[in-house]
């Protein structure tokens, strides 16, 4: 099979409080959800209808089998998903207090099964076949996954659509400077790069919006976007340079926006839209999941997404 979306990196099990504003030694109770960025992506991608998969680990153990099961449920496909003896499957606590703040507590020590991805384990035919192939910054963070990731990425031999989401999460590395190296290398491989202006300024040294995105086309990117928040979100492609203003949403939680985001700008992608639209679709989608409690459970269809943007024209 030939994948319309294949992901690599992240994934876990996010639980979240069923009290809103509630700090984590006061909760009570709490929900069980899939989670990982790129894996979130590629549920989000499905839920468009796209056919969808994800290069990931987990451990041996009762999480791992949820990761199978929920992305089953999603339509995900998940045969390139192996699990890793000795090693949990990672768990993230999250805290809400809307509409901005959302803290994380990662559980990945000493190390998590998805960054134990190898190169020599790769399906690189799968990879170079995939119309659009995603990864993220996270994936560069320790080895063997860094490794695993440059040789995918190299393997994709120019076909189709090859994305990077700078996802800077400095918990993750043991350097600002060090994260830059290896984002910044990856950003030489790919056709878009997606990021906020933290993970800009990381990965090519720039924030300012329009100076990020034009350093990212220089480096050969051929589409650039730049989230700024309130602002909205910059993209640049070619000719085309627009900045869409953000949608306005009651937030619950914020966390899975990004993904939902990601999901739409694939579908916008393979569709042939133009940067406005795409990026317009794309805002929607992380509106409606920042609306929401869930990450993956929350993504949005595009026919609920198109009522969305008929209610915001």
């Amino acid at each position: 099979m030939t994948f319309e979306v294949l992901t690599m990196g992240r994934v876990g099990v996010d639980i979240y409080p069923d009290q809103v504003g509630v700090p984590l030694e006061d909760v009570t109770s709490f929900g069980k959800y899939l989670g990982g960025s790129p894996t979130n992506v590629a549920v989000a991608a499905a839920r468009h209808g796209r056919r969808s998969a994800v290069i990931t680990r987990t451990g041996d153990d009762p999480f791992g089998r949820f990761v199978h099961q929920a992305l089953q449920g999603f339509g995900v496909d998940d045969r390139y998903i192996t699990p890793v003896d000795g090693l949990p499957t990672p768990v993230t606590f999250c805290e809400i207090f809307p509409p901005d703040d959302f803290p994380l507590y990662f559980y990945r020590l000493p190390t998590a099964p998805d960054l134990q991805i190898r190169a020599d384990e790769l399906d690189l035919d799968a990879i170079a076949a995939a119309d659009i192939f995603w990864v993220t910054g996270t994936g560069l963070s320790e080895e063997p996954s860094r490794s695993a990731t440059m040789a995918a990425l190299k393997a994709r031999g120019g076909h189709g659509t090859t994305v990077l989401d700078l996802d800077y999460r400095p918990m993750f590395w043991p350097s600002r400077e060090e994260a830059r190296q290896h984002i910044r290398a990856a950003v030489d491989l790919v056709d878009v790069a997606v990021g906020n202006l933290e993970e800009c300024d990381v990965a090519i040294g720039e924030r300012d919006p329009q100076r990020a995105a034009a350093a990212l086309r220089e480096a050969g990117v051929d589409f650039a976007i730049v989230k700024q928040g309130p602002d909205g979100v910059l993209g640049v492609r070619g000719e085309e340079s627009v900045v869409v203003p953000p949608v306005p949403v009651d937030v619950v939680n914020g966390l899975g926006a990004g993904d939902a985001f990601g999901g739409a700008l694939c579908h916008g992608l393979l569709s042939g839209w133009d940067v406005e639209r795409i990026l317009r679709f794309a805002n929607a989608a992380g509106a409606v999941v920042a609306g929401r409690l869930a990450c993956a459970d929350a993504m949005p269809t595009s026919d609920e997404l198109e009522k969305v943007l008929e209610g915001a024209a």
